[in-house]
């Protein structure tokens, strides 16, 4: 918000509207709501997802976590399913209560499902002695000489309906959101998207609110460039 030519009072209606709204709302509808111009309304959506995703940096998952990849987008004619897709590849994460319901989730865009990025995310998003409960897949061996407890179990829908029941839920909500409101993203977008969708999951039973987090954090996070922002 340094040196905006934008009216604070449009901001504060950006930050409202972004924050009300479980469902997210497109750059077109906040034009709409708050009288910019598309690229400005464009711009700050991207500036204060930006903001979201410095916030999540800030803490860790802990306890019990499920972890897996999902895959966003849709795949080139003829391309492969599952892992060796040419789908948007993302890490994704979330931390249960004693009871087994979900407390936190953080996500995040990766270029491929190995060892490198499964170990690079675990350090950045996962506090050490938590548990972690995937799937088979070898790239996520190394988590167990990591100081992390690692629980494999292959993935069957069928006869195994509660592993990783609520990790499934989250990607089918953010799946949701996405296509619903912005129908698809480039990949270069899609990390911003995932920041806000988490913030907001995050902060569901929150006191303060989501609102009131925004405007804290916006206020104080580091500005991000119209050129950093398209890449």
């Amino acid at each position: 918000m340094d040196k905006t030519q934008t009216p604070l009072r449009k901001w504060f209606l950006a930050f409202y509207f972004m924050s009300e709204d479980k469902r997210g709302i497109s750059a077109l509808s906040l034009k709409s709501k708050i009288g910019v111009a598309y690229q400005t309304a464009w711009s700050m959506c991207q500036k204060i997802r930006h903001a979201m995703g410095k916030q999540e940096e800030n803490s860790l998952l802990d306890g019990i976590i499920e972890l897996d990849d999902a895959f966003f987008g849709s795949p080139t004619e003829g391309g492969k399913r599952g892992r060796g897709t040419d789908k948007t590849v993302v890490l994704t994460s979330v931390s249960l209560t004693e009871d087994g319901k979900p407390k936190h989730a953080k996500m995040k865009v990766v270029d491929s499902v190995d060892s490198d990025s499964v170990t690079a995310f675990a350090n950045e998003y996962i506090e050490k002695g938590s548990e972690i409960r995937t799937d088979g897949f070898r790239a996520y061996n190394p988590l167990a000489n990591n100081g992390y407890t690692l629980m494999k179990k292959s993935y069957d829908p069928k006869n195994q309906p509660q592993h990783l029941h609520w990790l499934h839920i989250i990607v089918s909500n953010v799946k949701s959101y996405i296509g619903g409101t912005f129908h698809g993203l480039d990949k270069i977008h899609l990390q911003r998207y995932l920041n806000e969708f988490c913030f907001r999951f995050n902060l569901r039973w929150s006191q303060d609110g989501v609102f009131s987090n925004l405007v804290r954090i916006c206020v104080n996070t580091t500005k991000i460039t119209y050129h950093e922002m398209i890449g």
